[in-house]
């Protein structure tokens, strides 16, 4: 009985496609680079003049996809497609539905292989693991590293230790040795440069990145927020340690020294926050100067400036 059903088959599809070629929905698709299949890819399967056996199988959780007139199904996970061709040949064959029938395995998707990319990179992304992938590879696909990204990028393989990767031995010095080849599952996160942060009376506050091997003072912080403003006064302050600002160190520095070439100047270290508080007699004494009449003005700003310093 399943010799005849497999000649009706047989027969059909001589009917149905006279050039003896591949179905046009699976011959028509791009053939991804051959490697081992695993759970979630789509596959395609195309028997040669069977195209009611030829289809798109998604294979499942547990490996398996489920075959036409086969009654078991078939263990795809592990097999590269040309395996996987000769493992359905052979069951056709022994289950009697076929003699001889040449089937073509064509990978789809592969669902399995994702590496994501977050972090401190212009497109953060996910996307499958298709032939060769470097880690320069895949930060090229999220278009590089941004300006605040930091001396570090972090490489998460499945069921291995985080590999902390230097960027300037990475890309800077192109070593080989750290672009790892990657086969799927690996997360790669580039953390943001830890910061300095500027506020109080400077023209341009917020925070300054701390790049490795780096150093920054209190007059380079100050370069970078582009100077002091009219009413910063002559202390500054320095707040270090973890926490909220309550709970952090305060250090006074002396700004009006340090400006002057008098003191030294003082390093900052990462997460430190500079503080410029106002000179409350020099504003005081500009506030009271705009609201003073013409007549005599010259006079009152020269005793208040006295007075002021």
């Amino acid at each position: 009985m399943k010799i005849l059903v497999a000649l009706m088959l047989v027969t059909a599809a001589a009917a149905q496609n006279h050039s003896g070629g591949l179905d046009s929905t699976v011959a028509n698709v791009a053939n991804l680079p051959a490697q081992r299949i695993s759970p979630n890819d789509l596959i395609a399967v195309s028997v040669y003049s069977a195209p009611e056996l030829s289809r798109t199988f998604r294979v499942g959780e547990d490996g398996m996809i489920g075959f036409p007139m086969l009654t078991e199904r078939i263990k795809a996970e592990g097999l590269l497609p040309n395996q996987l061709e000769a493992k359905l040949a052979a069951a056709l064959t022994t289950g009697e539905i076929l003699v001889e029938p040449v089937v073509t395995v064509t990978i789809l998707e592969y669902n399995s292989r994702t590496i994501s990319v977050m972090g401190a990179v212009k497109r953060p992304l996910t996307f499958q693991a298709i032939g060769k992938v470097t880690l320069l590879d895949a930060l090229a696909k999220a278009e590089g590293l941004t300006a605040d990204a930091g001396p570090e990028i972090l490489l998460n393989r499945p069921q291995a230790l985080t590999e902390r990767i230097p960027v300037k031995r990475l890309i800077d010095a192109a070593d080989p040795a750290v672009n790892f080849t990657l086969a799927g599952g690996e997360e790669i996160r580039v953390p943001e440069a830890r910061r300095i942060y500027v506020v109080g009376n400077v023209k341009k506050p917020g925070p300054i990145p701390v790049r490795d091997g780096s150093e920054t003072t209190v007059l380079k912080a100050l370069s970078f927020a582009e100077g002091l403003t009219p009413f910063a006064g002559k202390l500054a302050y320095v707040y270090r340690g973890n926490g909220d600002l309550a709970g952090k160190q305060e250090l006074p520095i002396e700004l009006d020294k340090i400006m002057r070439r008098k003191a030294p100047d003082v390093r900052l270290m990462a997460d430190d926050l500079l503080y410029i508080p106002d000179n409350r007699g020099r504003r005081m004494a500009v506030t009271t100067l705009e609201k003073a009449p013409l007549v005599g003005s010259v006079v009152g700003a020269a005793l208040i400036y006295a007075g002021v310093h």
